[in-house]
């Protein structure tokens, strides 16, 4: 699919944005399934390149020059290639917390996209995004409140890595949880990690957070969780993110 995104208009209203991207990207999407419903949740979307390179290829040219205008920009093509694709259930977006200075005015790029492509805020979920190491828990959950408040959902990446810790959980409630896939990786095999995902599914139901593993590339992980009865899953098992479209799962293998 060649998709071009025109989001001058949009971003026009973001004085930060007026700096040009020296580099494009677009988008692959990786399914997250509902075992509970069957059915699919949403889909992560992941930056690339425009020629297929990699999340790294393009987030090695992101600088502090440049990085508030590639989360707004991030957000707008995000926006509108699920709009295209006609997805009809969650877009999961990652952003970047350091580039957000204010949370009412950088959102405002993002009512914007929504309104134009027709696409519902109340799908689209905000997580924090691998590559940034949070430099302030205060200023993240001030952003994941007014996030919140404005109907977005919201969810903590790759909890147990170090920069999404209990720290944060402490300052805020997301409504979602993504264990780090170094916890999931071969867990029905590794006691100690099946104690401390043990307690954290049981720390996140007392905070009403669902849980959603990630990283699942086994049979044997999946039915790990599915006894937990963490129903929320993403990974190689169900579906490789999909180059500018939605993979969809074949319900009969399991």
């Amino acid at each position: 699919m060649a998709t071009h995104f025109p989001i001058e208009d949009i971003l026009s209203g973001c004085g930060k944005c007026h700096a040009e991207l020296s580099f494009d990207f677009t988008f692959a999407f990786q399914p997250i399934l509902d075992l509970e419903t069957r059915q699919i949740f949403g889909y992560e979307a992941l930056v690339r390149g425009r020629q297929q390179e990699s999340a790294w290829h393009v987030l090695s040219q992101v600088n502090d020059q440049n990085r508030y205008a590639f989360d707004q920009a991030c957000r707008v093509k995000a926006i509108q290639l699920a709009s295209e694709l006609k997805l009809d259930s969650m877009l999961s977006i990652n952003f970047l917390p350091n580039a957000v200075y204010e949370p009412a005015h950088c959102i405002q790029s993002t009512l914007r996209a929504a309104k134009q492509f027709g696409f519902p805020i109340e799908s689209i979920m905000f997580e924090i995004t691998e590559s940034e190491q949070v430099q302030k828990v205060e200023h993240l959950t001030k952003i994941f409140d007014y996030y919140q408040k404005q109907g977005f959902t919201t969810a903590l990446d790759d909890f147990g890595a170090g920069h999404a810790g209990l720290n944060t959980l402490a300052n805020f409630v997301p409504n979602i949880m993504k264990i780090d896939m170094e916890l999931v990786r071969d867990i029905h095999t590794h006691t100690t990690k099946q104690i401390i995902v043990k307690n954290l599914v049981t720390m996140c139901n007392q905070l009403n957070v669902r849980v959603l593993a990630e990283g699942l590339e086994t049979r044997d992980e999946v039915e790990f969780f599915r006894n937990l009865n963490v129903h929320l899953m993403q990974g190689y098992f169900f579906a490789k993110p999909g180059f500018e479209s939605l993979p969809v799962y074949d319900w009969s293998d399991l």
